[in-house]
């Protein structure tokens, strides 16, 4: 069974910063690229920025130059770090992990991010 355990949502104000931690097997994370997908009240589930096991990024344009991506190898963690936060932000922040060699693509739980004053 694989799990992927996300951790780091919460509130935060306009301008504000919030940091999203994904951490899942290392067979998994060694392999697979990461990503982070969100969901916000009654929207489909949107690409918010992956990352690659050779460190290759790709970001949604809404979050470009505000969002960054980043994958630690040695612990098997992946981050989203999420600067100058609008409210158009808050939705439901899910971990992903997709074999791009096989068709396993595996989700988080999600957690809340919301931005408000």
């Amino acid at each position: 069974q694989v799990q992927l355990v996300e951790s780091g949502g919460g509130l935060a104000q306009p301008g504000g910063s919030l940091r999203l931690a994904c951490t899942t097997s290392e067979s998994i994370f060694r392999v697979y690229t990461m990503g982070w997908f969100r969901q916000a009240p009654g929207q489909q589930r949107t690409l918010v920025a992956t990352i690659s096991n050779t460190m290759r990024t790709n970001y949604a344009p809404s979050v470009r130059g505000r969002f960054t991506i980043i994958r630690d190898n040695v612990k098997s963690v992946m981050y989203l770090q999420m600067n100058n936060l609008k409210a158009e932000d808050t939705a439901v922040y899910y971990c992903n992990a997709e074999n791009e060699w096989g068709p396993e693509n595996y989700w988080g739980q999600g957690t809340q991010v919301t931005v408000s004053s």
